[in-house]
């Protein structure tokens, strides 16, 4: 295995085109083997508020840039990107824990987020329109919204910054990030390349540390800042909009999913399989759109299960820089809190159908539990890790129902081979995303995001410039 990555380590934080370093530092450990990656600058409040004041700096000579000139710097970024995909995949993978393949495709589906709005920054246009007199004309001109603050969570580590940071800098924004703590060196290559690319001092900055909280209160606080996009938990998506509120921010919100994977019993359930596989098992489970509850017609559920289950015993489970099916989870913690809710539906009456044991590591073995209720923990909670959790339905009516019976509303899978079904189910479920015989939804050319306690906003497609843009009307005499 080459080490090309460690050219792109970085030990503190990105700031005014400049690298921080500090007293304070913490580790990046690989999750895998626990050994030490990297020692990283721990960033405080100060640093955030330097970033901020870079940020407002920057903002009046690169919001004035014109869409061609902010498409270029957009695309050279992208360039560097692609030309360095399997140093940043090797870098993700140590440092998150995900297989090396599936680092790959992060890579290659963050730079598809650049290529994107590279493309969209030429094309931003607003209207002119008839006035209600001969006496006057009008125009809607789309301006950027200012500088943008950002936190992004560690289980993409690459693509969640750069479908934010991209959609910003193309709209004409400047853009502080806070990435999380255990994955900062894959937003701190990020930065790097994006410093090559010759994206301009301030413009772009990212903040890397331990102290969340003290740092998103800047963020959620500054004046200077306009607007937070933020990707996480509900719970902590809810305190950063109250934050945000005194200051009268915008806010964009990609929080927490209970995605429902349902098949009804006319589905191709070869196709199914495939698609609970790859909603089911990619970063070991943790993706907000990760299929969480497992929807099975009465009919089909044993021949279902039995079928699953032969092709999860085929998974293996390792070290992400080996040939590896499934990764370690992101800390042991998150593989106790993923095994506290297996035990729970155990106990309340779920059964097994994985002989495999936790051997209290963070590496968390796939496991099918079947006769899940609506009294288990897993029902309502998103799992983040490699489980199964499966009930049945008898009736269309019924999957609906179970489907909708959740706060949350990002993504929904369903499989069906019947068209009028299809259209029925899918104007009936109340999701932000739907996979209709499709378990991999997500591409740079569509709307991402969810209704309900997902948040709203939406990243990526022609719409995500969006909440990155502010409308002006004005109304012009001719006299």
């Amino acid at each position: 295995m080459t080490t090309e990555y460690l050219a792109l380590i970085r030990h503190g934080s990105y700031i005014n085109g400049q690298w921080h370093s500090s007293d304070s530092v913490f580790s990046v450990l690989d999750k895998a083997t626990n050994a030490q990656i990297s020692v990283v600058a721990n960033a405080q409040p100060a640093q955030m508020c330097a970033a901020i004041d870079a940020a407002n700096n920057a903002l009046p000579i690169w919001s004035t840039h014109s869409g061609a000139q902010r498409s270029q710097l957009l695309s050279n970024w992208h360039t560097l990107i692609t030309e360095h995909r399997e140093a940043l995949a090797q870098l993700l993978t140590r440092e998150q824990g995900k297989p090396l393949a599936e680092a790959r495709a992060e890579i290659d589906y963050g730079a598809g987020y650049i290529k994107w709005f590279a493309a969209e920054a030429e094309r931003i246009c607003g209207d002119v329109m008839e006035g209600v007199n001969a006496n006057q004309s009008m125009q809607v001109v789309k301006k950027p919204v200012g500088v943008v603050g950002a936190i992004t969570p560690w289980n993409f580590p690459n693509a969640m910054i750069t479908r934010k940071a991209a959609a910003a800098l193309a709209a004409g924004c400047t853009f502080v990030v806070k990435p999380a703590a255990d994955t900062p060196l894959s937003a701190l290559a990020l930065a790097a390349l994006a410093h090559q690319a010759g994206i301009p001092q301030g413009v772009l900055n990212v903040v890397v540390g331990t102290d969340a909280q003290s740092m998103g209160r800047e963020l959620t606080q500054s004046p200077k800042v306009a607007k937070l996009s933020f990707t996480g938990s509900t719970k902590v998506g809810q305190l950063l909009i109250k934050d945000c509120a005194a200051t009268v921010k915008r806010v964009s919100m990609e929080l927490g999913g209970n995605a429902p994977f349902i098949v009804f019993d006319d589905a191709d359930i070869e196709a199914a399989l495939e698609g609970a596989m790859q909603a089911k098992f990619r970063n070991a489970g943790q993706t907000c759109v990760c299929a969480n509850r497992f929807l099975v017609q009465a009919g089909i559920a044993d021949a279902f299960v039995a079928a699953l289950r032969d092709k999860v015993a085929t998974l293996s489970q390792g070290n992400g820089i080996d040939n590896v099916d499934l990764g370690p989870l992101i800390s042991q913690q998150a593989a106790a809190n993923v095994h506290a809710l297996v035990e729970d539906a155990v106990q309340k009456g779920a059964r097994r159908h994985t002989d495999t044991t936790w051997n209290n590591s963070a590496f968390y073995p796939p496991v099918i539990l079947s006769d899940i209720s609506t009294d288990m923990h897993i029902m309502h909670q998103e799992i983040f890790g490699p489980v199964v959790a499966l009930s049945t339905f008898d009736t269309e009516e019924q999957a609906i129902c179970m489907a909708n019976a959740t706060e949350y509303g990002l993504a929904a899978y369903f499989y069906t081979r019947n068209y009028a079904r299809m259209q029925r189910v899918a104007n009936a479920l109340q999701f932000g995303m739907l996979g209709m015989n499709q378990a991999v939804i997500s591409n740079p050319a569509a709307p991402f995001g969810g209704v309900k306690h997902s948040g709203y906003g939406r990243e990526g497609s022609k719409y995500g410039l969006d909440d990155y843009l502010s409308l002006q009307y004005r109304c012009i005499g001719t006299h």
